[in-house]
């Protein structure tokens, strides 16, 4: 099952209705507000890669209020432990 972390910033102000939005995708299985160089923490987790770039793509990048994200995709062979 596929997995990414996204890192994201989003203009002053517009972080709880991001937050709000992005928790209400069915495949986001985590979204927190952070301190630091990025705003927001999301995981997504998957049934498929389509899926789950179509979930980060179509989706998430395009919510109103978010600048940029970074996108760290799991390497599932590597580490493992949650």
């Amino acid at each position: 099952m596929p997995t990414a972390y996204i890192l994201v910033n989003c203009t002053l102000g517009s972080e709880e209705k991001i937050i709000d939005e992005i928790s209400n995708l069915n495949d986001v299985k985590e979204v927190r507000g952070t301190y630091g160089v990025h705003d927001v923490f999301v995981k997504v987790k998957s049934d498929n890669t389509e899926i789950m770039n179509h979930t980060i793509t179509n989706k998430i990048r395009k919510i109103p209020g978010i600048t940029s994200t970074v996108t760290l995709v799991v390497i599932e062979e590597q580490g493992g432990k949650e």
